[in-house]
């Protein structure tokens, strides 16, 4: 069983097999770290819950996260991070750029646009300081675990990971973005209410998450293990 565990970590490697599904997975990773920052604009309020509208969909991330570094390892999920951190800094400076354009004088929706898509430099900062920040924690976490259970209890993996990196994602954004902006009692409920339903996702997709790794693992071959890995986010 090892040495069938060696092959299947050895194989994709040194990139001489194709990944069927790796840029796949790499397209909806950045889609819904876009979509996820666009829909922020809005603060929800649903029930007891507080949180901004790219809450709905931004815990998609970490689960696609999660089957990276599970299946692909951290190396390349770093490879997919970087990639999801440049797509949302070009997002932000061509927004920024269009913005400032003059628009034609027949357009009346400049204000609109300013008030949605314009360029906040503090929400900007905290969401890419989140990101890369909340993302990396959680692939390592998840790469460290499948390393010390050698593999077993996925769940505890993908829930354990997700708790530790959407503790630094949820924190780190709130404080940049909103400490100081809304009252004392709102930041509190957007902070808790934002974690709380993150993970909750986390758990709810957990059935999800194995079957779509267990899937992957099959059909590309690869179950990569983190043993002789530069955990460094900025080694290319």
């Amino acid at each position: 069983m090892e040495k069938r565990q060696a092959k299947i970590n050895e194989v994709g490697e040194d990139g001489s097999r194709e990944l069927r599904f790796y840029t796949t997975i790499t397209g909806l990773f950045v889609a819904v770290l876009l979509i996820s920052n666009i829909a922020s604009a809005k603060i929800l309020l649903l029930g007891p819950f507080t949180f901004d509208g790219g809450t709905i969909l931004f815990p998609l991330s970490y689960i696609f996260g999660d089957i990276l570094t599970e299946v692909y390892g951290f190396r390349r999920a770093r490879k997919v991070i970087w990639v999801g951190f440049g797509s949302a800094l070009l997002m932000s400076i061509v927004f920024f750029v269009v913005g400032m354009l003059p628009s034609d004088p027949s357009w009346a929706g400049q204000a609109s646009y300013d008030a949605i898509l314009g360029f906040v430099p503090r929400i900007v900062l905290a969401s890419l300081i989140a990101y890369f920040a909340g993302e990396f924690t959680n692939s390592f976490v998840l790469a460290k675990m499948k390393i010390m259970s050698k593999g077993k209890y996925l769940y505890q993996r993908t829930i354990g990971s997700t708790v530790a990196g959407q503790v630094v994602d949820t924190v780190v954004f709130s404080t940049i973005a909103f400490l100081g902006v809304l009252p004392t009692d709102v930041f509190v409920a957007l902070v808790v209410s934002n974690y709380v339903f993150k993970v909750g996702v986390e758990v709810l997709f957990t059935p999800i998450t194995y079957a779509v790794v267990g899937f992957l693992k099959k059909s590309e071959g690869i179950d990569h293990y983190d043993y002789r890995t530069d955990f460094s986010p900025f080694r290319f």
